[in-house]
């Protein structure tokens, strides 16, 4: 029995605390504000097997300053934040070729092909169960030219083994009528789920971990201990504490502790996401849609309708922007004119993204003492149950059972 500390509590470092105790391990898990605060609370709730695209493909640098421009577009940037975020877009654009997208598509094959399996497996007897659904993840074209000029993207899932299925608009509203007239064309992705309430999946969760025996504590992590170039210990708010190994998954958090820790090349940023719910609707979808023309996806959750997406890119410290939430409504209105809602909530968090697009999964240093956890970008909630279960594979001497090069934390030393 090994002494695990597992830092940031969201569903990669849940996952991780579970699947470790579920070794034998003794974990305690810490947190600054308690499981889900952040992310894995706000996000879309789709298992999205199928998202093995980069963040950005060959081509972006000719639409994003349109995009920028454009108020209906999903892509937005707090233009104080440019000067800070130029050297990103740099190194995120050295990635925009064919052969590193279809790395990258093999890579999160690997990663999210079975995540619907992967919950079931780490939720399966926890009250936390309840929360997952075997559903199609959809996607909604207004125009059927829309769909054929996406077909480089379902040429790449289907290429990695992905099966989805194309159907006419009207015939979809025969499925879920809340459907009725918006898309001409949807394709619906086969083998994927959806979570009804991420936060209370994730709490859930955790509070399983701490029934059976696990530790949670509340506390805010201000540093890393280091001696002799080597992590020995976290110094947090309530003392410092040390164990015999250390994962980190601080989601958008992680940069400046993985820089000391001697990733000097790490290039990171987060992603800042949006969501509006509509609580209590007066009509509810049968399962989550992807809104191809705003990129967004409108999930049915309990009670509500999250409308989750966009991407800003603002840093971790300014407020919420206005645009992105106003975008939303302008969709929201167009699309759903005949649902009414008692109220509605809006939400605004951070995605953890490399210029690579790849997370860092598996241990930092030589010795093997820290492990890393994140970087998921979009995927955080599809990836973090796998993610979890390979770094307590390899901190309890098994091998993954996939090719964990590509998510070596020690390509950005």
């Amino acid at each position: 029995m090994k002494s695990i500390l597992v830092a940031g509590a969201g569903i990669s470092g849940v996952s991780a605390a579970i699947w470790l105790q579920r070794a034998g391990h003794r974990v305690t898990l810490v947190d600054r504000e308690g499981p889900a605060s952040g992310t894995s609370h706000g996000n879309a709730g789709v298992l999205a097997a199928g998202a093995v695209m980069p963040i950005v493909m060959p081509g972006i640098w000719k639409k994003a300053p349109g995009m920028v421009f454009d108020r209906d577009a999903p892509l937005f940037l707090r233009w104080s934040y440019l000067p800070r975020v130029l050297p990103f877009f740099a190194r995120l654009l050295r990635m925009t070729t064919s052969d590193h997208v279809a790395r990258y598509a093999r890579s999160m094959t690997d990663l999210l092909g079975d995540s619907l399996a992967q919950h079931q497996s780490l939720s399966a007897g926890t009250a936390a169960a309840r929360y997952v659904h075997a559903e199609d993840y959809c996607f909604g074209y207004a125009k059927h030219a829309d769909y054929v000029a996406d077909q480089k993207v379902w040429s790449l899932r289907r290429d990695n083994g992905f099966v989805d299925e194309v159907i006419a608009g009207p015939e979809y509203a025969k499925r879920d009528p809340f459907y009725a007239h918006q898309f001409e064309t949807i394709v619906a992705c086969k083998d994927h789920g959806r979570i009804s309430d991420p936060g209370a999946y994730v709490r859930a969760l955790a509070d399983h971990f701490v029934e059976q025996g696990g530790v949670f504590l509340q506390a805010d992590l201000q540093d890393v201990e280091m001696t002799d170039g080597q992590c020995t210990g976290l110094l947090t708010s309530e003392g410092r504490m040390t164990a015999d190994h250390i994962v980190l998954t601080l989601g958008a958090w992680s940069g400046p502790v993985m820089r000391k820790l001697g990733l000097r090349n790490l290039a990171f940023e987060s992603e800042r996401g949006y969501h509006i719910e509509l609580v209590n609707p007066s009509h509810m979808p049968k399962g989550p849609m992807m809104i191809s023309a705003g990129k967004f996806v409108v999930t049915p959750m309990e009670g509500r309708i999250r409308c989750a997406g966009v991407v800003e890119f603002g840093g971790l410290s300014a407020p919420a922007s206005r645009a992105p939430f106003d975008m939303l409504r302008r969709y929201i209105a167009k699309l759903l004119p005949d649902v009414t809602w008692e109220d509605e909530v809006e939400w605004m968090g951070h995605r953890p993204s490399t210029a690579d697009s790849l997370p860092l999964i598996g241990p930092v240093d030589p010795a093997g003492k820290v492990y890393a956890g994140f970087g998921h970008q979009h995927v955080g909630l599809t990836a973090g149950p796998k993610t979890g279960r390979m770094i307590a594979d390899m901190i309890s001497g098994r091998r993954p059972n996939v090719d964990m090069s590509p998510f070596d934390p020690n390509r950005w030393a």
